[in-house]
């Protein structure tokens, strides 16, 4: 079993990282997302763009690892290290935002599961019970996460591998019952479905594939604990190859088993919808308590990744000082209080939106995309220079065509998302600034360099922009 003798993880324990970060929320709602967005031949072609993005970016983070091993905490230091102090603290905010709203995506999910058996009093997973019960769960996180990282670590690692086991069983079933014929009808867009040109349907799909690869970095995030530093690349490549491989498969095999239209109505977690139809009532019960499980192992990952970044930011003064404070069980006890009041005001919040469900899943995936961006960009940087390629020189040309096309698949992204979306993290990142000027005083440092007063003032009018778009009903969560 993965283990974290003496504070340090082992391999197994740092792919469980991945995958614990990776398997979670998004997985059990790629059916239905699909279906309502396009047939396997745009699916196909969806997983094709998502995979190769995410799986150059994995081999980014993989070639830091070993090129930057003195660099921790990956995600928000590389940008730092690549880009200057302001890009460094948006990345590590972003993230830490990124993050803090998948927690709170996390419990929606929950309620809307709990709803399928108790509808009048969880519904869509934003009624006032279902807030209740995940601000309960919330709280009972903090305080057993604040008992210690290991033992959190290893209950990652049980959990990780008790939610695999209700996906193995799905795809199973799903293989038994595959129809030709059916998967046939379905392959250009199936009947009854709207008209859509393929790009618009391919689109549609991007930001779900963006979320369901979030914790491809959950490795890296926690590189400081690694018992040997290569295991922080080898994690993330094992991590990325298995998971990628039932993702494909949950979103695949349901286009074989009903017509396209069938899966694109079912209530979320649309997998417990599709397993209900292919095998009946208990398909349903099973996947649901399977999600459950999966999300609640996910959200002990995500919160431990929440406060790992503002420690770390803090430690290397990208944060206030107030966040690198540990209590006696070595847990960032400041960081993990902000997360989660953060988070349960989000929850909160959901009261009001719309479709709290796909709006908390993109905002999450939007925020994702800077830091990755950064990440992607400071491989493009380090292959240039040859920093760190002395002894393997050979690796520099291959290194930075991963990292290059790492930032085209990132850029896409960002597009795909479209103006709203991009607009809205402006409007968390603009007062989020208020920290970096905390820690900027806290040191005594210059604010901002020429180049980062532009970016600032770039964030500062979309910010303006959003919050107008918020305000005059032209933009709704």
């Amino acid at each position: 079993m993965a283990s974290a003798q003496g504070g340090k993880f082992s391999l197994p324990a740092l792919t469980a990282m991945v995958v614990g970060s990776m398997v979670g929320a998004g997985i059990f709602n790629l059916p239905g997302r699909f279906g309502a967005a396009t047939g396997p031949f745009g699916a196909i072609i969806a997983w094709v763009i998502a995979g190769t993005g995410m799986y150059m970016l994995a081999r980014v983070f993989q070639a830091l690892a070993e090129k930057k091993p003195d660099i921790d905490s990956g995600v928000f230091a590389y940008a730092k290290a690549g880009f200057g102090n302001y890009m460094g603290f948006l990345s590590a905010f972003g993230y830490w935002l990124g993050s803090c709203l998948g927690n709170v995506f996390y419990w929606v999910l929950i309620g809307s599961t709990l709803g399928r058996f108790f509808p009048d009093l969880f519904g869509d997973g934003s009624t006032i019970t279902a807030i209740v019960v995940s601000l309960i769960g919330i709280w009972a996180f903090h305080f057993m996460i604040l008992k210690g990282v290991e033992q959190a670590a290893f209950i990652n690692t049980v959990v990780t591998i008790a939610k695999i086991v209700p996906i193995i069983v799905a795809i199973l079933a799903m293989i038994f019952v595959f129809n030709y014929a059916q998967f046939s009808e379905n392959f250009f867009g199936g009947v009854g479905m709207p008209e859509k040109t393929l790009v618009a349907q391919v689109r549609d799909t991007m930001l779900i594939t963006v979320f369901v690869f979030l914790g491809i970095e959950g490795a890296s995030v926690y590189s400081r604990f690694a018992k040997t530093r290569a295991d922080v690349g080898t994690a993330t490549i094992l991590g990325f190859v298995g998971v990628t491989g039932l993702m494909v498969a949950i979103t695949l095999l349901p286009y074989a088993a009903m017509p396209r239209a069938t899966i694109a109505g079912v209530s979320n977690p649309s997998l417990a919808g599709v397993l209900e139809v292919v095998v009946g009532h208990w398909g349903a019960v099973f996947i649901s308590i399977g999600v459950l499980i999966s999300v609640l192992g996910a959200y002990l990952a995500w919160s431990l990744i929440c406060a790992e970044v503002l420690f770390a930011a803090a430690k290397s003064e990208d944060m206030p000082r107030i966040f690198a404070a540990q209590n006696g069980n070595k847990v960032p006890a400041n960081a993990l209080w902000l997360t989660n009041i953060v988070v349960s005001l989000f929850v909160v919040s959901t009261y009001w939106s719309r479709d709290a469900f796909n709006f908390m899943l993109d905002m999450t995936s939007v925020t994702a995309l800077l830091p990755y961006l950064l990440v992607a960009g400071y491989g493009v940087l380090l292959a240039r220079r040859g920093e760190g390629y002395e002894a393997t020189p050979n690796e520099r040309g291959r290194d930075q065509v991963f990292a290059w096309i790492a930032v085209i698949y990132t850029i896409i992204m960002f597009v795909a998302a479209g103006l709203k979306y991009v607009l809205l993290v402006a409007v968390l990142f603009v007062p989020g600034t208020v920290l970096y000027f905390w820690a900027r005083r806290e040191q005594k440092a210059q604010l901002f360099t020429s180049i980062e007063l532009i970016v600032f003032a770039v964030t500062v009018v979309a910010g303006l922009v959003g919050a107008w778009g918020l305000i005059s009903g032209t933009i709704t969560p």
